[in-house]
């Protein structure tokens, strides 16, 4: 047996001399006890032996750390590479560092990666094989700290079910063999510290998977990726960023989103716009800031909604095939670029919501799937494993470590990159069993029913988690049933979200709104129905990306009528929705009506501002958004009753509604005519005696309309109308909103009084 380790017996000091050839072959699950420095007794004598495995290695010598000038040269008893010394004279461990050269003629020194202690605790590894491990990113992954002593990456993995599991990178060669990593206990947590790496140098994980079968794979709690199509993880520094909107972080944890106001511009930042004359290429992170942040700032939109910036091997996925959780993707930059992003958004004022995908994850061989040769992060089951119409896999929300990984990342993105909100993408899918699948494709809970009761716990886990931990963080379901309770606080058996977009509202308003005139006032109901079910939960209002695809059209595109008609009827749209109770939620390139539909692969068409039209249209928007900005009878009241009343609501021969909104201080009075028709001498009821003007109209000439204002204020007539005792008489525009607010008499102080006794003006 020795002869096959060439060296005398005092040099064979492991027992077992098959695990040699396992650290050799890449096939040992636990290296530090072999490689690395060990106290040994043999005969009663204590002494010290020293292994170390280098591929390539013709020469190491074990120098000691401390005085630089003890030396102890090992000796090669493998032609791979294992080295081996003994020192008797020293018992105790020592620091040490490893001077090494090869064959070629190349040296170098480092610190043995065999010789730290473990970087994961196990108390770390209690929490996280609990599910309550919040910050488990800062443990897994890979990490740049200063580790007894010396400069490095912590590396962690979970693979529980992996034979074995290496780093390998561009500072090793990509040799699967290099650093073997050590498994922690029963916890499936695999950790090695590698001293002497750098930021930006790139790694992966090669796992033996359970069936033999060897893959690498892509770090899944990496802060950064390589560009597409490589992709490999990359060590980053995300801790370094120096924040500046303290002030902005402190007042969030106060606002009270529900009396806010929120109108939110949703942007997918690959084609807001582009860089044609430099091969169509993305704009970074740091040109959004200088030029998306200013724009959202004057069109006067309050948050920003990202559609998913984590790491994503495929542009037209959107993003919502995640590889990489807590790695912004590289498209446009570094983590430290996306972080001044968010910093310039805060400094204008102006919130950032990140759209987050918990619901399913790509097969792409490099990410989550059958990370371990088993099913770890999904299910086995396909049916309850795959969403087959995505041909993705579905996460095991049962299992605690999956969970864990999840609900840290919704943390991560909140606490670490200052995001103000989370928009939970595809909800309904996690909800339910059955979602999108046929008979037979689908297996029912224990209790025999379609809910996902594993996903549903996860969720309300998640969002208390949350609220406690991130005050004033949002947490917004795009969730498209009516399951009862969304936005319902988790004790009281809701499922905790901030705010559920409003599905129902715009399927509905879209079908309204895309017939002809004539036709509208047999499908009034669509127009009305959603404040039937308004204040059962928070909703935001939405014409989101998913109406401008696929065939869709673009908004302006399902307009009816000719092109005069089709930016009336758009304006009204736009209107109707600021005025109705809920947030505001609108895709790019609908403010200025651009006519194509939406294409990740190119820029916005920002060439129709050359024309009036779009212009106007574009005006338009920025004069709404600010209105609502400065009228909190918009917004303040949105989840109160008190907050909205119909005026009248029944009229469908005329497709007109009106409706009052008011905050604590003012009323605002809302008319939407929904036809082309001009009601000259229209008579709305009003709650109160008094003079009432005109503070808005979709139809002012200098949005593109046709000028049928209320130029001077109206008096109020003791006509009952409406169920209110007095009324007034307007003029209504042609596929038009205008809105009234009561004329205050404001009184005069003493000086304008003394001013008109004495005669004086002022200038």
């Amino acid at each position: 047996m020795y002869e096959t380790i060439k060296g005398d017996e005092r040099m064979i000091t492991i027992q077992h001399l098959n695990e040699v050839f396992q650290i050799i072959n890449g096939e040992h699950a636990d290296p530090h006890r072999i490689l690395g420095m060990h106290e040994v007794e043999e005969k009663g004598n204590h002494f010290l032996v020293v292994r170390a495995f280098i591929p390539g290695a013709r020469s190491i010598t074990v120098v000691d750390a401390a005085t630089r000038k003890k030396k102890y040269p090992m000796k090669r008893i493998h032609e791979d590479g294992f080295f081996e010394v003994v020192i008797a004279e020293r018992a105790e461990w020592f620091r040490y560092r490893l001077e090494c050269s090869d064959e070629v003629g190349n040296s170098w020194h480092m610190y043995d990666p065999y010789s730290f202690s473990p970087t994961v605790t196990e108390y770390d590894r209690y929490l996280f094989g609990a599910g309550t491990h919040y910050r488990i990113y800062e443990k897994l992954g890979a990490h740049l700290m200063t580790f007894e002593g010396a400069r490095g990456v912590a590396f962690a993995v979970w693979a529980p079910n992996a034979k074995s599991v290496s780093v390998i990178g561009s500072f090793n060669g990509w040799n699967t063999r290099r650093h073997p990593m050590r498994l922690l206990g029963t916890s499936g947590i695999w950790e090695l510290f590698i001293p002497g790496l750098a930021a930006l140098d790139q790694y992966k994980f090669h796992i033996v998977q359970s069936t033999g079968h060897q893959v690498d794979k892509c770090d899944p709690y990496a802060f950064y990726a390589q560009l597409r199509p490589e992709t490999a993880s990359v060590i980053f520094p995300i801790r370094r960023y120096q924040w500046k909107d303290r002030k902005w972080m402190t007042a969030r944890k106060k606002k009270d989103v529900y009396a806010s106001a929120m109108n939110i511009y949703e942007v997918h930042l690959g084609s807001w716009m582009r860089v044609p004359e430099e091969g169509n290429r993305f704009l970074t992170y740091t040109e959004l800031a200088e030029k998306l942040v200013p724009y959202v700032k004057e069109m006067g939109f309050s948050h920003i909604e990202l559609l998913p910036v984590e790491e994503h091997p495929f542009d037209g996925s959107w993003g919502y095939q995640v590889t990489g959780y807590y790695a912004p993707t590289s498209r446009y930059g570094t983590p430290a670029m996306f972080k001044a992003f968010i910093d310039a958004c805060h400094s204008h004022g102006i919130g950032v919501i990140l759209d987050w995908v918990p619901a399913h994850f790509p097969k792409d061989a490099f990410g989550l799937g059958r990370f371990d040769g088993t099913a770890l992060y999904e299910h086995q089951d396909p049916r309850r494993g795959e969403h087959l119409q995505w041909g993705t896999y579905i996460f095991n929300y049962g299992r605690k470590e999956v969970s864990n990984f999840l609900l840290a990342n919704a943390l991560f993105w909140l606490e670490e990159y200052h995001i103000d909100g989370l928009r939970v993408d595809a909800v309904a899918s996690m909800l339910y069993l059955d979602f999108g699948k046929n008979d037979g494709e689908w297996a029912p809970n224990a209790y025999g029913g379609r809910e996902n009761l594993e996903a549903v716990e996860f969720l309300k886990h998640m969002n208390s988690v949350i609220s406690k931990q991130v005050p004033g963080a949002m947490m917004i379901a795009e969730e498209s049933t009516a399951w009862e309770g969304v936005t319902r606080p988790v004790e009281e058996n809701g499922l905790g979200f901030t705010m559920k977009w409003n599905m129902g509202w715009m399927n509905d308003f879209l079908s309204y709104i895309k017939k002809d005139p004539i036709y509208r006032k047999y499908h009034h109901n669509h127009l009305t129905f959603g404040m039937a079910y308004h204040y059962s939960e928070h909703f935001v209002l939405v014409l989101s990306h998913d109406e401008v695809v696929h065939e869709k059209s673009a908004m302006i595109g399902k307009m009816p009528g000719d092109l005069w008609q089709k930016y009336a009827n758009l304006r009204l749209s736009y209107g109707f929705m600021y005025a109705h109770p809920g947030k505001k939620l609108l895709f790019m390139g609908g403010e200025f009506a651009q006519f194509h539909e939406w294409n990740e692969a190119q820029s916005l068409d920002w060439h129709l501002l050359q024309y009036q039209d779009h212009q106007q249209m574009q005006r338009y928007m920025k004069a709404l958004n600010h209105l609502y900005l400065s009228e909190s009878a918009f917004w303040e009241m949105d989840d109160n009753p008190e907050g909205f009343t119909w005026i009248e609501c029944d009229d469908a021969a005329s497709s007109v509604v009106s409706f009052i909104r008011r905050s604590q201080e003012k009323e605002l009075y809302v008319i939407c005519n929904f036809t082309p028709e001009v009601y000259p001498d229209f008579r709305v009821g009003v709650p109160e005696a008094g003079r009432y003007q005109e503070i808005f109209n979709s139809d002012a000439p200098q949005f593109g309309g046709s000028g049928v204002q209320n130029q001077k204020p109206v008096c109020s007539e003791k006509m009952p109308w409406n169920r209110y005792e007095n009324s007034i008489r307007i003029q209504v525009p042609p596929l038009g909103m205008t809105i009234l607010e009561k004329v205050i008499n404001q009184p005069r102080n003493k000086q304008q009084k003394q001013k008109r006794k004495t005669g004086e003006t002022s200038r």
